[in-house]
């Protein structure tokens, strides 16, 4: 643990001790084994989203200049084989630091050829031999059945953290194949509060297209919200009974819309002439009846500046395209199907039927009314012809997999996805678990009704606001640094204690562990930083003339370590966008933290032989971890 983190961030020496536990220990076998598990899946994937763009274009990713060089190896050592791809992997042992894994898969390919090879390994020494020279490799070895371990050149990997420092951390985005993606998240429905059960979805949708963003995606952020249906029936109904005169309506009139909204359930469920005047008010309402549209308009400009003033709160920027605007392309979108032969009749109902699957896609109900399904595949036909995506992401629970399993195998019927998998364009479903309560069931309140997202931001506000306040903050800062350090802290430890779990699993929310300042929190990381901060600032040097004049140089084992960390920063990035997995990126970061604290305890900065160097290097840190800090959308502070 950051020694500074169990008191202030005061610069006398015992707190300047980085040896805590907490920050050296080991990582178990499990977290082991399930970094190894996906090194695997990533060295052995045949498509991936990034092009082999050139070496200018690729000099934060190491393992992309490395397989060009491998690849050139390739062809010499097996000229007759096609379709080779270098399968490169990052090392965690001694013997490397990244590993070609290609000679145990060509053997089998080359056994019996008229080719000079005995076994695997020998296949594994002519691919070592084979290799272009190249200032990024210090050497290479070649272990058990033909592994070629590759340990990079320190002074080549000095040059190019020194260079992204100089031209901008966006050096080392990835380039991703794909130019365009519709990313379809956080989709509330219209009169109903915002809880949070919509956090998942709108933090995980928001952090995925800041990683596309970054990697030059164009990304079109769409908020399909729920703002047509039978419930604008019973809303624009009740509407009328207090509301005579519609001039009257206002959001200081309605007051707390979901309070109207529950009073309008209980009148539909318990009174039958207003259900049925409710029904009828739908009718008009799809019709176009001028009063009912503009009713139906006024509450969902209400509902809409509700979910804006949560957006502005979170920093997710969103382009809302509802129910209501695909509606007009769901019987163009039928009528394609239909002519298609892909709908067919079903106990009144007009359906798909899926192969593999023994349930029908209703499309049209029985009464004629449009559904879910009807909403997206008009939705999903618009994004692909209208808005020219690439790559369509649709972030919901797990509950709805076998939906949108279903629309997609639809589409794919329609030819309007390509039949295999990994062609572009393509579709995604990004599924996430429940948020859970310390009971284990739905997170709720104590009266068992769901926790409002603004109840629950404010919460978190608060808490770490009297955590600071309780450092002695309140004396020594602004109210204005306290609101928003506060904030900034509040809001990044709940996001970060979504993010940094598997999105497919469910989580136990806790504000006790998410504001801790001890371990894998977004409170010991933003700690982090602003210590990195504080240390550059008490050299009193000028780092931006650092950068242009000074030299870094990685000669310690943990100065190495850590750079080397910090270069692979391209590849994790890639890894998350490719499988829609944000939780990489927060280990990332945690291990970066980790990696500055073994290189702090170890490697003096401040007053030293090479503070030069390594100032450039905690810059470098502070740097990337920002950069961290930006995808996940969360604000970073810089003193504490």
């Amino acid at each position: 643990m950051l020694g500074y983190l169990t008191s202030s961030l005061s610069l006398a020496p015992p707190l300047l001790s980085f040896n805590s536990s907490s920050l050296t220990h080991s990582p178990s076998t499990s977290v082991l084994l399930r970094a190894a598990s996906r090194r695997l899946v990533l060295a052995t994937k045949t498509q991936s989203l990034t092009t082999m763009a050139s070496d200018e274009e690729n000099l934060g990713n190491l393992k992309h200049q490395l397989a060009k060089l491998f690849e050139a190896s390739l062809k010499t050592t097996v000229p007759n084989e096609q379709d080779l791809e270098p399968l490169i992997a990052a090392c965690t042992g001694k013997f490397g630091d990244y590993q070609c894994n290609n000679a145990m898969s060509v053997w089998p390919r080359i056994k019996g050829k008229a080719l000079p090879f005995r076994g695997p390994q020998a296949v594994g020494q002519a691919i070592k031999t084979n290799l272009p020279p190249s200032e990024m490799i210090e050497s290479c070895s070649v272990a058990g059945p033909g592994f070629v371990n590759v340990m990079l050149s320190s002074g080549w990997m000095a040059k190019i953290i020194l260079k992204m420092l100089n031209d901008g951390i966006a050096t080392w985005a990835p380039r991703l194949s794909i130019k365009r993606a519709v990313v379809d998240f956080s989709s509330p429905n219209i009169a109903k509060e915002m809880h949070v059960g919509h956090l998942r979805s709108t933090i995980l949708g928001d952090t995925i297209s800041r990683m596309l963003e970054f990697s030059n995606v164009v990304v079109l952020r769409r908020n399909h919200v729920g703002d047509w249906g039978t419930q604008f029936g019973m809303l624009i109904e009740f509407l009328f009974e207090k509301f005579p005169n519609i001039e009257d309506v206002n959001e200081a009139a309605i007051g707390d819309l979901q309070a109207f909204y529950k009073e309008s359930k209980q009148r539909f469920d318990s009174d039958a002439d207003f259900k049925e005047r409710a029904q009828r008010a739908v009718v008009l309402l799809q019709g176009g009846e001028a009063k009912y549209r503009q009713a139906w308009a006024q509450i969902c400009g209400i509902s809409r500046n509700e979910f804006d003033r949560v957006y502005q709160r979170l920093g997710v920027k969103l382009e809302e395209k509802g129910e209501s605007f695909y509606n007009p392309f769901i019987s163009s979108t039928i009528e394609e199907l239909a002519d298609k032969g892909l709908v067919k009749e079903s106990q009144g109902a007009r359906v798909i039927f899926i192969e593999g699957i023994n349930i029908p896609l209703i499309i049209v109900k029985s009464d004629g009314g449009y559904n879910y399904a009807s909403t997206d595949l008009a939705a999903l036909r618009y994004r692909l012809n209208e808005e020219k995506a690439d790559w369509i992401i649709y972030i919901t629970d797990v509950g709805q997999q076998q939906h949108f399993d279903m629309v997609f195998k639809a589409a794919k019927l329609a030819g309007w996805l390509p039949a295999e998998d990994g062609k572009y364009p393509k579709v995604s479903h990004v599924g996430f678990g429940v948020v859970l309560g310390d009971d284990g069931k739905r997170f709720r309140t104590r009266s068992t009704e769901v926790v409002r997202l603004v109840d629950l931001l404010d919460e978190a506000k608060t808490r770490s606001k009297a955590a600071l306040i309780e450092r002695g903050k309140g004396e020594e800062w602004t109210e204005k640094e306290l609101e928003e350090t506060a904030q900034a802290i509040g809001y990044g430890a709940v996001k970060y204690a979504d993010l940094k779990n598997n999105r497919l699993t469910s989580y136990t929310f806790s504000f006790d562990q998410m504001l801790n300042d001890k371990g894998n929190t977004a409170v010991y990381l933003l700690y982090a930083h602003a210590r990195i901060c504080s240390i550059i600032r008490k050299s009193g040097k000028d780092i931006d003339e650092l950068k242009r004049t000074g030299f870094l140089v990685l000669s310690h084992a943990d100065e190495r370590a850590l750079g080397l960390h910090l270069l692979r920063f391209a590849e994790v990035v890639e890894e998350a966008c490719t499988n829609l997995l944000p939780s990489v990126l927060c280990e990332y970061l945690y291990n970066l933290s980790e990696n500055f604290s073994k290189f702090y305890s170890n490697c003096q900065v401040v007053g030293s032989a090479e503070e030069t160097s390594r100032l450039l290097l905690c810059e470098a840190t502070a740097t990337v971890m920002r950069k961290c800090f930006d995808l996940l959308g969360i604000e970073p502070v810089y003193k504490i």
